[in-house]
């Protein structure tokens, strides 16, 4: 998860006063009898890089399309930068889109993808030329400039995209999975040179992924979509360590899900009965349920302390036995299936803070080990 950085610090989004750049209210879109995007209301400021994060079908990029023009609204509305979208067609909003498929022209090279737009409108070929200039330099594609797209690696080709789109000094680019045909290693690269590029023209970014981590590195704030419907927004550490619902605490990382019963609740506090953990979970914030309500109880991996011994505290809460059924190594983690009495199988993860050849007294398979947590570390969702 990226660092905070630091203009997000201002939240314009918990700023009253503040206005919204992107407007988007009680906004539904129909295909025939499948609603795609279902009475959505959000408000985007400027300068966010703003997410929609969700599994495919559920109606993020139709909502992208919607605000590009390329798709009307069955009902509700929207608005950018305090004009009101309805009825205006693509190439009338200030508003610029790149695919996934990045649509550069074959036969043309990287500078003329990139001025291509500007030709377009017309503009004086001596500001054509020093734009394109400028954003080359901030894309650092400027040696490859008189290169054609099938010259180019797929990270180079998805920077020509973006300066083709960004050199028409959008008041909103628009991102459909802009990093999907990236391989991993260049996509994380990547995704740290958009913010930088971002931040550097102060652009405001909506951008659509189904991949939590590429939300996570790039956004100010996430909306995670499902069956149409905006569940949550927030941001990434709010949607990460704050989930309000089982779909967002499982959608978003990985995730131990337990049910229980609610058999304490105080402001400051609750307590879980579980049968799945077979003993309770101790949880130092409130929740808004009923007594003896079914609760589940979000409890991530990396949280959770895996020791052969039992933790020092005399508290029963918050503390379980299990034995090691699978480890899986992944270099900088290793990953503990852990199961219980219950028989039910838990998720632990683990730094690997030494190096393996030195870690003898690395726990193994099938040993008996205790798992224990600190009372914040669980979130107690009612849905």
């Amino acid at each position: 998860m990226a660092n905070p950085r630091p203009e997000q610090k201002l939240e314009p989004w918990k700023d009253p006063a503040a206005t919204p750049y992107i407007r988007i209210e009680k906004v539904t879109k129909k295909f025939g009898d499948f609603v795609a995007v279902d009475d959505v209301s959000l408000s985007i400021y400027r300068g966010e890089i703003f997410c929609l994060l969700g599994a495919s079908g559920c109606g993020k990029t139709t909502l992208l399309r919607m605000l590009a023009g390329f798709e009307e609204p069955t009902a509700g509305k929207m608005w950018i930068d305090g004009a009101d979208m309805q009825g205006i067609p693509p190439y009338k909003r200030p508003v610029n889109m790149m695919f996934q498929s990045y649509a550069l022209f074959p036969h043309m090279t990287v500078e003329q993808n990139v001025a291509f737009g500007l030709k377009q409108d017309k503009l004086p070929r001596a500001e054509i030329k020093d734009r394109v200039n400028a954003i080359l330099e901030l894309v650092k594609m400027t040696q490859f400039a008189g290169r054609k797209p099938h010259q180019l690696s797929g990270g180079q080709r998805q920077r020509v995209a973006l300066a083709r789109s960004l050199v028409k000094q959008p008041k909103l680019m628009l991102l459909d999975e802009p990093l999907g045909a990236l391989d991993k290693k260049l996509r994380e690269h990547t995704q740290f040179e958009l913010v930088n590029i971002q931040e550097k023209l102060g652009v405001t970014f909506v951008v659509v992924t189904h991949d939590q981590e590429e939300a996570m590195t790039l956004a100010s704030r996430i909306g995670v979509m499902n069956h149409g419907k905006i569940v949550q927004v927030g941001t990434p550490s709010d949607i990460y360590e704050f989930p309000i619902s089982r779909f967002v605490a499982d959608f978003v990382g990985s995730v131990n899900m337990f049910e229980g019963t609610l058999i304490e609740d105080e402001p400051d506090y609750v307590r879980v009965a579980s049968k799945e953990l077979g003993g309770n979970f101790y949880v130092n914030h409130g929740v808004s349920a009923p007594p003896d309500a079914t609760v589940w109880v979000a409890l991530r991996p990396e949280k959770i302390v895996i020791a052969r011994e039992p933790p020092a505290s005399d508290d029963e809460d918050n503390r379980v036995r299990g034995v090691v059924k699978e480890i899986a190594y992944l270099g900088d983690v290793s990953v503990y299936l852990v199961q219980l009495a219950s028989g039910r199988m838990v998720r632990v993860t683990r730094p690997n803070m030494r190096r393996q050849a030195a870690a003898f007294d690395r726990i193994t398979w099938d040993e008996e080990v205790w798992l224990s947590w600190d009372p914040s570390s669980p979130v107690v969702v009612t849905q």
